[in-house]
Protein backbone atom coordinates (compact mmCIF):
# COMPACT_ATOMS: atom_id res chain seq x y z
CA UNK A 1 0.00 0.00 0.00
CA UNK A 2 2.65 2.25 0.88
CA UNK A 3 4.01 1.90 -2.97
CA UNK A 4 0.81 3.61 -3.66
CA UNK A 5 1.01 6.05 -1.91
CA UNK A 6 -1.28 4.70 1.11
CA UNK A 7 0.81 3.99 4.26
CA UNK A 8 1.11 0.93 6.35
CA UNK A 9 -1.70 0.07 8.73
CA UNK A 10 0.72 1.38 12.08
CA UNK A 11 1.27 4.30 10.54
CA UNK A 12 -1.72 5.32 9.29
CA UNK A 13 -3.01 4.90 13.12
CA UNK A 14 0.05 6.65 14.03
CA UNK A 15 -0.53 9.57 11.54
CA UNK A 16 -4.56 10.26 12.23
CA UNK A 17 -3.99 8.90 16.01
CA UNK A 18 -6.06 11.89 17.32
CA UNK A 19 -9.09 11.37 15.11
CA UNK A 20 -9.13 7.78 14.96
CA UNK A 21 -9.11 7.95 18.89
CA UNK A 22 -11.82 10.70 19.72
CA UNK A 23 -13.85 8.94 16.83
CA UNK A 24 -13.50 5.74 19.16
CA UNK A 25 -13.71 6.94 22.40
CA UNK A 26 -17.50 8.72 20.84
CA UNK A 27 -18.55 5.73 19.97
CA UNK A 28 -18.00 3.47 23.11
CA UNK A 29 -19.51 6.11 24.67
CA UNK A 30 -22.55 5.92 22.87
CA UNK A 31 -22.72 1.97 22.67
CA UNK A 32 -22.03 1.77 26.71
CA UNK A 33 -23.36 5.26 28.75
CA UNK A 34 -26.80 3.55 29.22
CA UNK A 35 -25.63 0.08 30.04
CA UNK A 36 -22.87 1.00 33.07
CA UNK A 37 -22.40 2.54 35.61
CA UNK A 38 -18.61 2.20 35.86
CA UNK A 39 -18.26 3.34 32.25
CA UNK A 40 -17.56 7.03 32.14
CA UNK A 41 -15.75 9.04 29.34
CA UNK A 42 -12.86 9.47 31.40
CA UNK A 43 -12.53 5.57 31.22
CA UNK A 44 -12.86 5.55 27.43
CA UNK A 45 -9.97 8.01 27.39
CA UNK A 46 -7.58 6.39 29.29
CA UNK A 47 -8.27 2.88 28.21
CA UNK A 48 -8.38 3.91 24.39
CA UNK A 49 -5.08 6.22 24.90
CA UNK A 50 -3.57 3.33 26.56
CA UNK A 51 -3.96 0.50 24.01
CA UNK A 52 -3.01 2.85 21.16
CA UNK A 53 0.12 3.25 23.29
CA UNK A 54 0.93 -1.09 23.32
CA UNK A 55 0.35 -0.85 19.58
CA UNK A 56 2.67 2.18 18.87
CA UNK A 57 4.97 0.08 21.00
CA UNK A 58 4.56 -3.24 19.41
CA UNK A 59 5.45 -1.75 15.90
CA UNK A 60 7.58 1.42 16.20
CA UNK A 61 9.60 -0.73 19.45
CA UNK A 62 9.58 -4.05 18.33
CA UNK A 63 12.80 -4.86 20.66
CA UNK A 64 10.56 -3.86 23.84
CA UNK A 65 8.16 -6.23 25.57
CA UNK A 66 4.18 -5.30 25.37
CA UNK A 67 3.28 -7.69 28.15
CA UNK A 68 3.19 -4.97 31.02
CA UNK A 69 1.51 -2.46 29.41
CA UNK A 70 -0.93 -4.74 28.12
CA UNK A 71 -1.72 -5.79 31.41
CA UNK A 72 -1.94 -1.95 32.93
CA UNK A 73 -5.12 -1.77 30.44
CA UNK A 74 -6.29 -5.35 31.36
CA UNK A 75 -6.45 -4.44 34.93
CA UNK A 76 -8.04 -0.94 34.51
CA UNK A 77 -10.50 -3.01 32.21
CA UNK A 78 -10.93 -5.83 35.05
CA UNK A 79 -11.14 -2.46 37.64
CA UNK A 80 -13.64 -0.59 35.58
CA UNK A 81 -15.86 -3.48 35.95
CA UNK A 82 -15.97 -4.52 31.85
CA UNK A 83 -17.20 -8.12 30.82
CA UNK A 84 -15.38 -9.44 28.53
CA UNK A 85 -17.83 -9.02 25.73
CA UNK A 86 -17.33 -5.65 26.41
CA UNK A 87 -13.95 -5.68 25.71
CA UNK A 88 -13.58 -7.69 22.75
CA UNK A 89 -16.63 -5.61 20.89
CA UNK A 90 -15.06 -2.39 22.01
CA UNK A 91 -11.59 -3.59 20.06
CA UNK A 92 -13.50 -4.52 17.48
CA UNK A 93 -15.00 -1.23 17.12
CA UNK A 94 -11.51 0.47 16.81
CA UNK A 95 -10.37 -1.79 13.93
CA UNK A 96 -13.64 -1.04 12.12
CA UNK A 97 -13.55 2.27 13.00
CA UNK A 98 -9.30 2.07 11.34
CA UNK A 99 -10.76 0.46 8.33
CA UNK A 100 -13.58 3.01 7.73
CA UNK A 101 -10.82 5.61 7.82
CA UNK A 102 -8.49 4.17 5.55
CA UNK A 103 -11.10 3.76 2.95
CA UNK A 104 -12.19 7.45 3.43
CA UNK A 105 -8.88 9.01 2.81
CA UNK A 106 -7.14 6.54 0.68
CA UNK A 107 -8.53 5.03 -2.88
CA UNK A 108 -8.25 1.64 -2.17
CA UNK A 109 -9.73 -1.40 -4.16
CA UNK A 110 -8.95 -4.37 -2.37
CA UNK A 111 -11.44 -4.15 0.48
CA UNK A 112 -10.91 -7.26 1.65
CA UNK A 113 -7.11 -7.28 1.44
CA UNK A 114 -7.23 -3.88 3.75
CA UNK A 115 -9.42 -6.14 6.22
CA UNK A 116 -7.06 -8.91 6.21
CA UNK A 117 -4.16 -6.66 6.94
CA UNK A 118 -6.00 -4.51 9.95
CA UNK A 119 -7.33 -8.14 11.31
CA UNK A 120 -3.55 -9.31 11.25
CA UNK A 121 -1.74 -5.88 12.52
CA UNK A 122 -4.44 -5.60 15.04
CA UNK A 123 -4.84 -9.29 16.64
CA UNK A 124 -1.69 -9.92 18.14
CA UNK A 125 -2.38 -6.89 20.55
CA UNK A 126 -5.79 -8.09 21.17
CA UNK A 127 -4.79 -11.74 21.75
CA UNK A 128 -2.28 -10.23 24.51
CA UNK A 129 -4.26 -8.01 25.71
CA UNK A 130 -7.08 -10.83 26.51
CA UNK A 131 -4.71 -12.92 28.05
CA UNK A 132 -3.73 -10.56 30.44
CA UNK A 133 -7.18 -9.79 31.06
CA UNK A 134 -8.21 -13.23 32.00
CA UNK A 135 -5.01 -13.34 34.17
CA UNK A 136 -5.90 -9.85 36.21
CA UNK A 137 -9.79 -11.06 36.06
CA UNK A 138 -8.19 -14.45 37.79
CA UNK A 139 -6.26 -12.96 40.47
CA UNK A 140 -8.74 -10.65 41.35
CA UNK A 141 -11.69 -13.37 41.73
CA UNK A 142 -8.42 -15.22 43.87
CA UNK A 143 -8.33 -12.41 46.03
CA UNK A 144 -11.97 -11.53 46.55
CA UNK A 145 -12.32 -15.25 47.74
CA UNK A 146 -9.38 -15.17 49.79
CA UNK A 147 -11.22 -12.26 51.61
CA UNK A 148 -14.24 -13.33 52.00
CA UNK A 149 -12.93 -16.60 52.93
CA UNK A 150 -11.45 -14.27 56.31
CA UNK A 151 -14.32 -12.40 56.75
CA UNK A 152 -16.50 -15.95 56.85
CA UNK A 153 -15.09 -16.78 59.84
CA UNK A 154 -13.46 -13.85 61.79
CA UNK A 155 -12.12 -14.10 65.50
CA UNK A 156 -12.46 -10.71 67.46
CA UNK A 157 -11.21 -9.72 70.90
CA UNK A 158 -13.90 -8.46 72.68
CA UNK A 159 -11.95 -8.45 76.31
CA UNK A 160 -8.58 -9.53 77.62
CA UNK A 161 -8.21 -13.35 77.27
CA UNK A 162 -12.43 -13.43 75.39
CA UNK A 163 -12.89 -14.14 72.07
CA UNK A 164 -15.68 -14.34 69.97
CA UNK A 165 -16.08 -15.90 66.18
CA UNK A 166 -20.11 -14.40 64.53
CA UNK A 167 -20.76 -17.11 61.97
CA UNK A 168 -23.41 -16.38 59.54
CA UNK A 169 -24.54 -18.52 56.48
CA UNK A 170 -24.21 -22.04 55.97
CA UNK A 171 -21.05 -24.15 56.92
CA UNK A 172 -19.51 -26.39 54.81
CA UNK A 173 -16.71 -28.31 54.79
CA UNK A 174 -14.31 -26.03 53.24
CA UNK A 175 -15.51 -23.29 56.01
CA UNK A 176 -15.35 -25.27 58.76
CA UNK A 177 -11.40 -25.99 58.16
CA UNK A 178 -11.15 -22.20 57.86
CA UNK A 179 -12.79 -22.13 61.00
CA UNK A 180 -10.90 -24.31 63.10
CA UNK A 181 -7.47 -22.85 61.26
CA UNK A 182 -9.04 -19.55 62.22
CA UNK A 183 -9.36 -20.48 65.94
CA UNK A 184 -6.86 -22.58 66.71
CA UNK A 185 -4.30 -18.94 65.08
CA UNK A 186 -6.57 -16.54 66.78
CA UNK A 187 -6.61 -18.70 70.49
CA UNK A 188 -3.04 -18.46 70.40
CA UNK A 189 -2.39 -15.13 68.91
CA UNK A 190 -4.69 -13.39 71.23
CA UNK A 191 -3.99 -15.77 73.98
CA UNK A 192 -7.76 -16.77 74.49
CA UNK A 193 -8.82 -18.45 77.48
CA UNK A 194 -11.94 -18.17 76.33
CA UNK A 195 -13.84 -18.46 73.15
CA UNK A 196 -17.41 -17.90 72.22
CA UNK A 197 -18.68 -19.36 68.80
CA UNK A 198 -21.94 -17.32 67.47
CA UNK A 199 -24.00 -19.27 65.57
CA UNK A 200 -27.11 -17.18 65.93
CA UNK A 201 -26.66 -16.02 61.82
CA UNK A 202 -26.44 -19.68 61.12
CA UNK A 203 -29.78 -20.90 59.68
CA UNK A 204 -29.41 -24.53 59.75
CA UNK A 205 -27.53 -26.79 62.06
CA UNK A 206 -27.67 -30.36 61.40
CA UNK A 207 -24.86 -33.52 62.21
CA UNK A 208 -22.52 -32.14 59.81
CA UNK A 209 -22.61 -28.61 61.39
CA UNK A 210 -22.78 -29.50 65.08
CA UNK A 211 -19.79 -32.15 63.94
CA UNK A 212 -17.47 -29.58 62.66
CA UNK A 213 -18.58 -27.04 65.92
CA UNK A 214 -17.96 -30.25 68.36
CA UNK A 215 -14.29 -30.67 66.41
CA UNK A 216 -13.41 -27.05 66.30
CA UNK A 217 -14.28 -26.92 70.51
CA UNK A 218 -11.96 -29.71 71.14
CA UNK A 219 -9.50 -28.46 69.15
CA UNK A 220 -10.01 -25.20 70.82
CA UNK A 221 -9.55 -27.57 74.32
CA UNK A 222 -6.13 -29.31 73.16
CA UNK A 223 -4.44 -25.22 73.13
CA UNK A 224 -5.77 -24.83 76.07
CA UNK A 225 -9.00 -22.83 75.85
CA UNK A 226 -12.48 -22.92 76.85
CA UNK A 227 -15.39 -22.93 74.11
CA UNK A 228 -18.90 -21.75 74.66
CA UNK A 229 -21.42 -22.17 71.94
CA UNK A 230 -23.87 -19.15 72.02
CA UNK A 231 -26.57 -17.69 69.63
CA UNK A 232 -28.58 -21.42 69.68
CA UNK A 233 -32.35 -20.21 68.70
CA UNK A 234 -35.54 -22.85 69.98
CA UNK A 235 -35.83 -24.10 66.52
CA UNK A 236 -31.95 -24.97 66.42
CA UNK A 237 -32.06 -26.68 69.98
CA UNK A 238 -34.86 -28.58 68.96
CA UNK A 239 -33.21 -29.71 65.80
CA UNK A 240 -30.09 -30.78 67.65
CA UNK A 241 -32.20 -32.92 70.10
CA UNK A 242 -34.10 -34.31 67.25
CA UNK A 243 -30.91 -35.60 65.82
CA UNK A 244 -29.93 -37.07 68.92
CA UNK A 245 -26.73 -34.66 68.73
CA UNK A 246 -24.14 -34.75 71.91
CA UNK A 247 -23.40 -30.94 72.95
CA UNK A 248 -22.65 -32.12 76.43
CA UNK A 249 -18.97 -31.20 76.33
CA UNK A 250 -19.95 -28.00 75.45
CA UNK A 251 -21.05 -25.08 77.08
CA UNK A 252 -23.76 -23.43 75.40
CA UNK A 253 -26.11 -20.31 75.85
CA UNK A 254 -29.19 -19.06 73.94
CA UNK A 255 -27.39 -15.61 73.89
CA UNK A 256 -24.19 -13.66 72.96
CA UNK A 257 -24.75 -11.44 75.83
CA UNK A 258 -25.35 -14.83 78.06
CA UNK A 259 -22.18 -16.54 76.82
CA UNK A 260 -20.06 -13.31 77.93
CA UNK A 261 -21.14 -13.24 81.30
CA UNK A 262 -20.44 -16.39 81.67
CA UNK A 263 -17.05 -16.08 79.63
CA UNK A 264 -16.56 -13.12 82.36
CA UNK A 265 -17.24 -15.46 85.21
CA UNK A 266 -14.65 -18.15 84.05
CA UNK A 267 -11.88 -15.43 83.81
CA UNK A 268 -13.01 -14.31 87.37
CA UNK A 269 -15.17 -11.69 86.42
CA UNK A 270 -18.33 -9.90 86.15
CA UNK A 271 -20.43 -7.57 85.46
CA UNK A 272 -21.95 -5.18 88.26
CA UNK A 273 -24.12 -1.86 88.35
CA UNK A 274 -22.43 1.45 89.35
CA UNK A 275 -24.55 4.62 89.85
CA UNK A 276 -27.12 3.05 87.34
CA UNK A 277 -24.89 2.03 84.62
CA UNK A 278 -23.39 -1.52 83.89
CA UNK A 279 -19.10 -1.53 84.53
CA UNK A 280 -16.64 -4.40 84.07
Amino acid sequence: MEDKGTPSVPKFIEIHREEILQEWIQQLFEQYDQNSNAVTEQVFQYIANEYLNVLNHYYFHSDQDISEKAKDVSQKLVQAGWPIHMVTKSLNTFERIVFQKMMEKHKIDHHLDLLWEIENIVSPILDEVLHQYTLSYERTIHLQKMALQELSAPLIPIFDNITVMPLVGTIDTERAKRIMENLLHGVVKYRSEVVLIDITGVPVVDTMVAHHIIQASDAVRLVGAKCLLVGIRPEIAQTIVNLGIDLDKITTKNSLQKGIEAALEITNRKIVSMGGSSCR
